[in-house]
């Protein structure tokens, strides 16, 4: 059984003085164990602390104690406690409890939510299983540096000062700030001021503070299509009218863009999501010129770029941009773990003071600690050293797939020429269809993600997203293989 230990004060209600003393307490007590109030393994208060707590003697309490245990809803260890039993015995569970309390008022109709509360829709998170193959978007987490990572918490944790302890201010901590401008300006070809950036739990609450800011419902938002649907449910939650535009080799097609009243222009330049084409200079100068003539903002979501496997770096639109006419935002999730919910923004300066407010009432700013720990990680140099050994394992990763699919899944799967990122997207030849190739894959213990999934038109060409960062070769090659046997499958299927 494992034992929860406890410091809480138990809440037993209100006492009823037509019962002993001795009787409430057992009857309290008791009723909490078979509501499941107080779990199997939990620690109960020391005799003297429940005693001082209800005015009640400390015999009182120990005799309580003793009728509990000998009925057999608790267990004693000397020097270690007193718990509830993992087991009671089967004739307890169907006891009829006593009623101590009045039941909880039932609301004779329901609240009315507001029209961002219907519009809403849930955006589920990591799913906690076991990582096989090609699950998307996840880094290689058997590989980060724990251990460094506590080591840097700790001399953290030992060093805080009390002005630490009490905060900072809402566009977050001045030197994390600092460092990220730095980083931003000489990998990322970022032109800022440590004051424009923005620490936030991650993109999706850059894209909510972004979608609150600057849109009001019935503005209209050019999206990539197939794209984001984190950044789609933001948009549509605001009440935003989403307007698709189709990809091509270099990213989205500006000549598309043929509207001035949009409000706001989404796109992923570094690694488009999920199809995972860079964006080209050319067309990068494009939308910045449409941006101008618009006057439209552009939101560049730069979510996995540090991991780029070939070619030149292409500087950022932001770095390009000599308006302000882009808010950046970027990561450390899928750099380093996705439970650091830490991520930037940087922002055009005339916009600043508004996300400043937003984020001081909201949730004031980003956890403090965390931010402590992520500046030391960078300015000790151990982020960027990590970021470049996980550069070199993930190429030989992508490397690993790229020779597999050649060879296992000719005629089936053309893979992507993919230049970043920890996933890529797989075509499919004609007479494959992607929703029956996934169900197909999955009864193998492979996942592969539909690109239609991501669209919200028709693709010209069926595929699948695949992940291969967080998958060793063994792991890979057993992926391709089943695939391979999936995918013959599902084309039989359909000749027939």
């Amino acid at each position: 059984m494992t034992k929860r230990s406890s410091s809480f004060e138990l809440a037993l209600g209100e006492r009823d003085t037509s019962l002993s003393a001795c009787f409430w307490l057992y009857e309290a007590l008791r009723g909490k164990v078979l509501t499941g109030s107080l779990r199997t393994g939990t620690r109960l208060p020391a005799t003297r602390d429940l005693a001082r707590q209800y005015g009640l003697s400390r015999g009182t309490v120990v005799n309580a104690f003793e009728r509990l245990k000998s009925e057999g809803y608790i267990e004693s260890n000397v020097g270690s406690g007193t718990y509830v039993r993992g087991v009671l015995p089967e004739t307890l569970l169907h006891v009829t409890i006593r009623k101590t309390a009045r039941p909880a008022p039932v609301r004779d109709r329901s609240i009315a939510v507001s029209d961002y509360g219907k519009r809403a829709k849930l955006f589920p998170g990591y799913e906690n299983r076991p990582v096989r193959a090609f699950r998307s978007n996840l880094p290689a987490l058997d590989l980060f540096p724990a251990e460094l990572w506590s080591q840097v918490t700790a001399r953290c944790v030992r060093r805080a000062s009390t002005n630490l302890l009490m905060g900072c201010e809402p566009l977050g901590y001045r030197p994390l700030r600092e460092a990220i401008a730095e980083y931003l300006n000489s990998s990322r070809g970022l032109k800022c001021a440590a004051e424009q950036v923005a620490i936030v739990s991650g993109v999706q609450e850059a894209l909510d503070l972004t979608a609150r800011l600057i849109l009001n419902p019935g503005d209209r938002v050019y999206m990539e299509d197939p794209g984001y649907i984190g950044a789609t449910a933001v948009f549509e939650a605001c009440g935003a009218k989403l307007l698709n535009v189709g990809l091509d080799e270099e990213g989205i097609r500006v000549s598309r863009l043929l509207r001035r009243d949009v409000k706001l222009v989404y796109v992923t330049p570094g690694h488009q999501f999920p199809l995972a084409a860079t964006m080209s200079l050319d067309r990068r100068l494009q939308l910045l010129e449409w941006a101008r003539i618009s006057g439209a903002l552009i939101f560049e979501d730069d979510y996995d770029s540090e991991y780029r496997y070939s070619g030149r770096p292409i500087p950022a639109l932001q770095g390009l941009d000599r308006r302000g006419s882009v808010i950046y935002a970027g990561t450390f999730s899928k750099v380093l773990f996705p439970a650091l919910r830490i991520g930037y923004m940087v922002i055009p300066s005339d916009l600043l003071h508004h996300f400043e407010a937003a984020k001081s009432i909201t949730d004031r700013h980003a956890p403090l600690l965390e931010q402590i720990v992520l500046r030391q990680f960078l300015v000790e140099g151990h982020f960027g050293r990590h970021v470049r050994r996980m550069r070199e394992i993930y190429a030989h990763r992508l490397a690993i797939l790229q020779d597999e699919a050649d060879r296992k899944l000719k005629d089936m799967v053309e893979i992507a020429g993919v230049k970043a990122g920890l996933q890529t997207a797989g075509w499919l030849f004609p007479g494959i269809d992607a929703e029956h190739a996934a169900s197909a894959a999955a009864q193998r213990n492979v996942e592969v993600i539909p690109l239609s999934r991501y669209g919200r038109g028709a693709l010209p060409r069926e595929g699948f997203q695949l992940g291969f960062a967080a998958l060793d070769g063994r792991e890979i090659s057993r992926g391709v293989e089943d695939l391979a046997i999936a995918l013959a499958s599902v084309r039989r299927r359909n000749v027939r």
